[in-house]
């Protein structure tokens, strides 16, 4: 078996400043708060958006994509509670590959997932906008972007509480109108409300349409759908359970997520008759128009605004979150500058979140109806990190702590590599291009630490490996107390 973690008797505190660090965020979220923030990273309607164009992809099979994008994310998901569970600190990638391979590497997860972070908000600020000119035909789309970016960081910057709260409103709405629709679709079917709507297993598999080539196609836009899961790591330093609680609540989002995703989609794809890919027209609006058909034009409204507003406000907030916990800790190890580590009275990385709000406000107005440029980086960056974290596993159980738990060690972050490395090897030209040049520009940086004396080092005291293991360096002087 393999050795043993650091005690999970240890205080929340005990386990941080066993690594070296005082506590200065706020440790009260809860696991329950941590899955709630996972699933509103995920976003359970999700689907609405994307139903026409992953409808056309999939030449109608809607939930499939979604039933293997759940099969291919789960190692993922469980390589991340492995290092989770290893190495309970903010970061992300950047912190479990800095210290399951080596800190270089780190640098470089730690900067390719910030490509992902950095953009994700940007991506939903301008979703949003492109929503608000359909209910505000005629305004500007950069002026609800920049009112979406002042709502979601006067709600970061009042602390850890504040999001709780409205993490937990936005779900009950989100989840509200997941039965909803699920009322309406199945009231429509039953009744013969849509002309040749009726229930049937064809949307999950048709065998007469499956082939190869299709399930390829659909793994690329399944994996991609679930990204937002791995934003529960990025508050490891305030969660009050153990060091099992991210990684748990990591898995439980992504099976909640997959299931909204699979019964949304399901329906919305009997409710669409069996009909043709839908004109590049109407793929946007596709899934509102079904509910308008199979209800009313007052309910496809109330949807669309909800839709709004989860993308822009809650999902947005979570990811603005996440983003600032990840230059908290690349700052606080000297990767970035200093001051996005400063803490304020309600125990936030202040700093952190203006900066993300001012390259988010910057980034819309460049980005305003290029949905798919930004969408291709943020897909580079998650990808490329994954990838780092799988191999980080196995590193860091099989090789440094000699673990003999081969199927969770070896095989699953193995597996998952493999499902990774295809898609990234598949991605579009300009999500490659677009995340070499981020890559070259991180390079500059990384040289540019080295040149000035600064180090990558973020190899502290890892209590779960045994003494004969342990890094003998530390971290850069004034980056830990």
């Amino acid at each position: 078996m393999a050795t043993s973690h650091a005690p999970d008797e240890l205080s929340a505190q005990q386990q941080l400043e066993s690594y070296g660090y005082k506590q200065e965020l706020k440790r009260s979220v809860s696991t329950t708060d941590l899955l709630i923030y996972g699933l509103i990273f995920m976003v359970p309607i999700a689907p609405w958006a994307i139903f026409g164009t992953v409808y056309n992809a999939a030449e109608g099979m809607v939930p499939l994509v979604y039933l293997i994008g759940l099969v291919a994310m789960i190692f993922t998901a469980l390589a991340y509670s492995q290092m989770a569970r290893a190495i309970p600190l903010a970061g992300s990638v950047f912190s479990y590959v800095g210290r399951g391979i080596h800190p270089t590497i780190g640098f470089f997860a730690g900067w390719a997932i910030l490509l992902d972070y950095l953009l994700i908000p940007t991506l939903l600020y301008v979703f949003a906008a492109e929503s608000m000119i359909g209910i505000f035909p005629g305004s500007a789309r950069w002026v609800w972007a920049l009112v979406f970016v002042a709502l979601n960081t006067a709600v970061n910057l009042l602390g850890i509480s504040s999001l709780k709260l409205m993490n937990r409103i936005f779900l009950v709405v989100e989840l509200a109108f997941v039965v909803i629709f699920i009322i309406i679709a199945v009231s429509a079917l039953n009744g013969g409300t849509i002309p040749g709507a009726e229930f049937s297993t064809a949307p999950v598999w048709d065998a007469e349409t499956v082939s190869g080539p299709l399930l390829a196609s659909a793994l690329s836009i399944a994996v991609l759908s679930f990204l937002g899961f791995d934003g529960i790591s990025t508050m490891a330093e305030e969660s009050t359970g153990k060091r099992t609680a991210a990684g748990k609540a990591m898995i439980i989002a992504l099976f909640i997520a997959a299931f909204c995703f699979v019964t949304q989609t399901w329906l919305a794809s009997l409710l669409a008759a069996g009909q043709g890919p839908f004109s590049e027209d109407a793929a946007g609006n596709a899934f509102f128009d079904l509910v308008e058909a199979a209800s009313s034009s007052t309910w496809a409204t109330a949807f669309f605004v909800v839709n709004v507003l989860a993308l822009g406000i809650a999902n947005a907030m979570a990811a603005q979150a996440a983003t600032s916990r990840l230059l908290y800790s690349m700052s606080r190890e000297g990767q970035l500058p200093k001051f996005l580590s400063a803490i304020n009275s309600r125990k936030v990385p202040q700093y952190a979140i203006i900066t993300v709000s001012v390259i988010s406000a910057v980034l819309v107005l460049f980005f305003v109806g290029q949905i798919d440029i930004i969408s291709a980086l943020v897909n580079f960056g998650a990808l490329f990190g994954f990838l780092l974290l799988h191999v980080s596993v196995v590193v860091h159980y099989v090789i440094r702590r000699k673990s003999t738990n081969y199927l969770l060690h070896l095989v699953v972050p193995v597996i998952g590599f493999l499902i990774i490395g295809y898609v990234l090897l598949n991605a579009a030209v300009e999500a490659k291009i677009g995340g070499l040049v981020w890559l070259a520009l991180g390079a500059c940086v990384f040289a540019y630490y080295r040149r000035t004396g600064r180090t990558t080092d973020v190899s502290g005291r890892d209590p779960g490996m045994p003494e004969d293991h342990q890094p003998v360096t530390t971290a850069s002087e004034g980056h830990r107390p």
